[in-house]
């Protein structure tokens, strides 16, 4: 079996899991492997809904002209009752969710244009309707605002193509997607405290670790702990912050646990020893 490789940063590590440990709170782990929270249809732009919608201004201040009148997308197949939301109803309450108008104000993981696309869930039934095969189909639509730190869900009636709830809330951080992982993977590769990450992959590989799509990744969400990590990790929670677990491709674990990657604030940070 291969030696643990201790350095001042990365350390491989053999097996199959790493064990959380330390006093930062770990949200939503997922290891590598399993569904994602993306994998409903990630970030993807979205279309109008049925109700036009004036658009106000831009991040920078300059006037927006009002969106187009659009129908609203094709129903496409659909389920009934409880049964899982089919891909086309994932896909048709994602473009009800993000309007032009959210486009336009919101910012995704990697600062572009559009909110960072979450998950996409069948909603519970409301208590007066039942859950029989007649009751409305309606998706919860789940993203996150980089530009304000918002985490909003939109619940969608997909039969009348209508947003029928919005609720915004800040501070609440589910776990975070794999498009936020390989982001967070992004950002650790190319800031000076990824050099132990790189020079472990090149002792595990013989290669340069350029990029995220070499790893296999997964990571949870670091919540504040007053006291008892550096200063610049106190907005943790209010800010989207993730730990990662690392892995080479057909090969060891990289311990990369004692980072942080402040995904609002794009930088990395050594946990205190």
């Amino acid at each position: 079996m291969r030696k643990i490789v201790h350095r001042h940063l990365g350390k491989v590590v053999a097996g199959a899991a790493i064990a959380v440990a330390g006093t930062a709170v770990m949200v939503g782990i997922t290891l590598p492997g399993t569904a994602g929270a993306d994998e409903t249809g990630g970030n993807r732009p979205g279309g109008q809904a049925a109700a036009a919608q004036q658009l106000g201004q831009d991040e920078q201040g300059n006037a927006v002209a009002p969106g187009v009148v659009e129908e609203a997308p094709a129903e496409g197949e659909k389920g009934t009752g409880n049964d899982p939301l089919t891909d086309d109803e994932m896909a048709r309450a994602q473009k009800i969710a993000v309007n032009q108008q959210t486009l336009a104000r919101s910012e995704n993981v990697e600062g572009e244009r559009g909110p960072q696309q979450l998950t996409v869930d069948l909603a519970e039934p409301d208590a007066d309707t039942g859950s029989g095969s007649g009751t409305p189909r309606r998706a919860d639509v789940t993203y996150y605002d980089y530009r304000n730190d918002t985490l909003v869900t939109k619940t969608v009636d997909l039969d009348t193509g209508k947003v029928v709830d919005t609720v915004a809330q800040q501070g609440v951080q589910p776990a975070p997607s794999r498009a936020e992982a390989a982001e967070a993977a992004s950002l650790l590769i190319a800031d000076p405290l990824g050099a132990g990450l790189k020079a472990d992959y090149k002792d595990a590989t013989g290669k340069e670790l350029t990029s995220p799509d070499q790893l296999r990744l997964s990571g949870g969400i670091h919540q504040s702990t007053p006291g008892a990590q550096p200063v610049a990790l106190d907005k943790c929670g209010e800010h989207r912050c993730v730990r990662l677990f690392t892995k080479v491709k057909n090969g060891p674990w990289i311990d990369t646990r004692h980072l942080v990657i402040d995904l609002s604030a794009r930088k990395v940070v050594e946990l205190d020893h």
